[in-house]
């Protein structure tokens, strides 16, 4: 998985990275809550672990501002000093999803951050997805609409995939460049957009259909679910390119 770690301390970073590592996840380190923040904006990232100190805000503070700001059920780990029973249950209202004292034990925080990720993405295993009429073979890498097998190539297949197993979450176009085309986030590139625009043909995203991308302005893209008789007012199903 893709871990951001919001960590002020350089050696308990750095420890915490070497632990993630050697269990064969990538974990980026940011020491203020700013930071953290910008990064988990733009970035796509499957878990957040939060320390409570840190110099310009709480984590209570950060997590708050993730849920609120990002609206998608992202885990978050606490892994802190403040190891109270009235501090737990803070966390934990303000959406956290476990909670851990330091020292971080290695063997304890990756099967907290297995379990997890098991929780939240209970398909990552399955060969067969079904999203309403869509239907994903992950081995055979096809999608089919109605039972009839769509033509689409490598790039649009993966797109979808992501695309479903992240619906409701606002997909920036640095996120889709990193995780789709494994490009560096800062390339400018209309790729994303071309490809946006094909999609919405090739599947049938309409109400019909149930589902919709919906462009955010200047933001990127999010896969949202819809009823047949919704009118999309807000954000028209058209090929047209906002310049951004």
């Amino acid at each position: 998985m893709r871990i951001a770690l919001l960590e002020d301390e350089t050696e308990q970073a750095q420890h915490i990275q070497s632990i993630l590592s050697e269990r064969g996840h990538h974990c980026d380190s940011f020491p203020t809550g700013q930071n953290f923040l910008s990064a988990v904006l733009h970035r796509s990232y499957d878990l957040l672990i939060l320390d409570w100190q840190i110099p310009d805000m709480t984590g209570i503070d950060v997590l708050e501002s993730v849920r609120a700001q990002l609206n998608w059920a992202i885990p978050v780990v606490f892994l802190t000093q403040r190891d109270s029973e009235t501090d737990i249950v803070r966390a934990l209202d303000a959406g956290a999803d476990d909670y851990l004292a330091k020292p971080a034990r290695a063997a304890e925080l990756v099967a907290r951050i297995n379990a997890l990720a098991r929780r939240t993405n209970p398909d990552s295993e399955k060969e067969v997805l079904r999203y309403g009429p869509f239907e994903i073979n992950t081995q055979h890498r096809t999608i089919a609409l109605h039972g009839d097998e769509l033509t689409l190539t490598d790039k649009d297949f993966d797109l979808t995939l992501f695309l479903f197993q992240n619906q409701g979450r606002l997909l920036t176009r640095e996120m889709l460049l990193e995780r789709v085309w494994g490009l560096a986030r800062d390339i400018n590139t209309r790729t994303v957009d071309t490809h946006m625009s094909r999609l919405r043909r090739r599947l049938g995203l309409n109400p019909e259909n149930g589902f919709r991308i919906k462009t955010i302005y200047q933001r990127g893209y999010r896969l949202e679910t819809m009823k047949a008789q919704e009118q999309d007012i807000d954000s028209p199903e058209t090929d047209t390119v906002t310049n951004d």
